[in-house]
């Protein structure tokens, strides 16, 4: 099992950055792959980036450029950076995890393990 619980959502302006974290409980954690993923009012939860076991990252086209993904295997963390943020990004973003070198990284169901989400609102 592994626990996730994120934090560092909040209110932003159109342009400002945030950093959301992602603290684990277990073991598992530096065996594990870390998603983000958000959901937006009235939308489809949508992958926006993540981070293999290796450090190898991946990002949503939305997401390139803008958000940085990277962990703390010794703090069992994982971060989220977002930088220029648009009123359009305002979501739930959520954590997850998943066993290394299984399932497909931008599929949400192929994580088991979520966060209970932290809300980031962008205003215009």
């Amino acid at each position: 099992q592994v626990q996730l619980v994120e934090s560092g959502g909040g209110l932003v302006q159109a342009g400002g950055s945030l950093r959301l974290s992602c603290a684990a409980s277990g073991r598992t954690f530096s065996n594990s792959d870390m998603g983000w993923f958000r959901q937006g009012p009235g939308k489809e939860r949508e992958f926006v980036a993540a981070i293999r076991r290796s450090g190898t990252t991946y990002y949503a086209d939305s997401a390139k450029g803008r958000f940085t993904t990277y962990r703390d295997n010794a703090k069992n963390t994982v971060y989220l950076q977002m930088n220029s943020l648009k009123p359009e990004e305002a979501a739930v973003y959520y954590c997850a995890a998943k066993p290394a070198v299984l399932g497909e990284i931008p599929v949400s169901h192929h994580y088991p393990y979520w966060g209970q989400g932290t809300q980031v609102t962008v205003s215009s």
